[in-house]
């Protein structure tokens, strides 16, 4: 090797920032999860869809290249070697799940079904700074309807994400699916004289600020402006105080009941159709939810959930959860949004020029998942397999079937494949493993047709709290005939 020739760096072994590894539970209870919520889908009549992680910039849709590198919000790269020379297409991880949906409506329409139900369930990437808590891939899981108007299917899956909720592990008083709806905001703002763009687009960036700031904190930045919790002052929209009435009215509509909630959006909007079309679809919404049982404990109106109102159509709904947990620093919150939502009949319009309704919700599957384990019903630690330790290296194929028999009982079980020198060692692997069970069996054993079956869990609560008295008096190993293995573990097992 030259002098000048320097040695290549080894490369770090870390993650990239922004990402993260699953490990074994982590992996084994988000499918336990999804596939409780994929199991209400199905029984609704959706159907599993998958698409490729790699979509076109142009079928992106809201990420069409401006500048020489289109990578803002998703990571892309343009193709090259392109037959006969030339720029490639650019393309980029997929953001979300329902990019892709749109995509697939408009390329299969000819094939599918219309409506066409389908659920998807997976990985999507986002280039953009991470924190904490927040990761550029993440999992989505989703649920929408294409190709119906009716607001049957908007309810329809505000029903079934109740169901799966539940079905994941979400007791019913834990949780409320809250709705709204965009066409009562647009006839709030005809009321007020607000064009569509700019100026609306202004009121519904002001609105979405309710939760932090409040009634007030609202009507200020919707006149003349208020000053932040740093003192810094922040200009408003510049309403009168007569405009911004409307909107305050349409925030603080909830009533005690539906009932009493839809009376003050009907007076809210005044003589706008648009406004009253929204509140009859809402009307419509809490008769069918109540026809299928979902009652207002489960779901009810409620104005002020006004995240995503700037994208949805029609019907939005937000599943917030009720019970409290505490934060870092010790001080008790509720647990907050989980799931969201709602009507969206311009997406699929992209691509064929054709209007195609479609209503839709996402569960934060990792924020979903976090729930559960605040609720003490995930995040235990996962269970092992049973280890068969290795005694005598030349009877390996005795040990294998053994572990093949359990596996054919459907026991998980695994054979102890490291160096079998030391035996401590073995142990020491299974108590890493969080095996249940070690099977135990040398010469000695096999001669008399007998097998140790040692319960790893039993024998950490005796060394833990019994005296040498009661270690003595309840083993925590015992020794069954060969025959007897898969009973006397099954029996361990419980």
């Amino acid at each position: 090797m030259a002098k000048d020739q320097k040695k290549q760096p080894r490369p770090k072994a870390e993650t990239p920032k922004g990402f993260r590894d699953y490990f074994g539970a982590d992996v084994t209870e988000r499918k336990q999860m999804l596939d409780r919520i994929a199991e209400i889908y199905h029984r609704h009549g959706f159907e599993p869809l998958e698409t490729s992680a790699v979509e076109t910039v142009e079928a992106l849709g809201k990420f069409l290249p401006d500048v020489d590198r289109p990578n803002a919000g998703v990571f892309a790269w343009q193709e090259s070697d392109v037959p006969g020379g030339g720029s490639g297409d650019w393309l980029a991880l997929r953001y979300d799940l329902t990019a892709p949906l749109a995509r697939v409506a408009a390329q299969f329409r000819n094939d599918l079904p219309s409506p066409y139900r389908r659920y998807a369930m997976g990985p999507v990437w986002r280039n953009e700074k991470p924190g904490p808590g927040r990761f550029r891939q993440f999992y989505q899981c989703d649920a929408d309807t294409v190709g119906s108007a009716s607001v049957a299917a908007d309810a329809e899956i505000c029903a079934m994400l109740a169901a799966a909720l539940e079905h994941a592990g979400i007791a019913r008083g834990d949780y409320l699916i809250r709705i709204n709806n965009r066409k009562v905001l647009n006839g709030i703002l005809e009321a007020m004289g607000v064009a569509q763009g700019k100026p609306a687009d202004d009121v519904l960036r002001t609105i979405d600020k309710f939760d932090k700031v409040g009634e007030d904190g609202v009507r200020q930045l919707l006149t003349t402006g208020r000053k932040d919790d740093s003192g810094a002052f922040i200009e408003g929209v510049g309403l009168a105080p007569e405009q911004a009435g409307p909107v305050l009215a349409f925030l603080t509509s909830k009533g005690a009941d539906n009932a009493e909630t839809l009376s003050n959006l009907r007076a809210a909007v005044g003589a706008s159709a648009t406004g009253a079309e929204g509140v009859e679809e809402l009307a419509q919404i809490a008769e069918m939810l109540s026809a299928m049982g979902v009652g207002e404990d489960r779901a009810v109106i409620d104005p002020s959930i006004v995240r995503g109102l700037g994208y949805y159509t029609g019907p939005v709904f937000e599943a917030e959860l009720t019970f409290e947990i505490l934060d870092d620093k010790g001080r008790k919150r509720q647990f907050g949004s989980v799931a969201g939502g709602g009507r969206y009949d311009g997406l699929v319009e992209r691509f064929t020029g054709q209007k195609v309704p479609a209503t839709g919700v996402s569960i934060g599957v990792d924020r979903l998942l976090a729930a559960l384990r605040a609720k003490g019903l995930m995040g235990g630690t996962a269970q092992g397999p049973v280890v068969v330790t290795v005694m005598d290296r030349e009877r390996m194929a005795d040990y294998q079937a053994m572990a093949a028999e359990l596996r054919q009982a459907g026991i998980r079980a695994e054979v102890y494949l490291g160096n079998p020198k030391n035996f401590g060692n073995q142990l020491k692997y299974a108590d890493k493993r969080n095996a249940p069970v070690a099977v135990i069996q040398g010469g000695d054993e096999a001669a008399r047709g007998v097998v140790q079956v040692k319960d790893l869990v039993l024998g950490a609560r005796i060394a833990a709290e019994a005296s040498h008295e009661e270690w003595k008096a309840q083993p925590a190993q015992t020794e069954v005939a060969r025959a007897d293995l898969v009973a006397e573990v099954r029996r361990i097992l419980g």
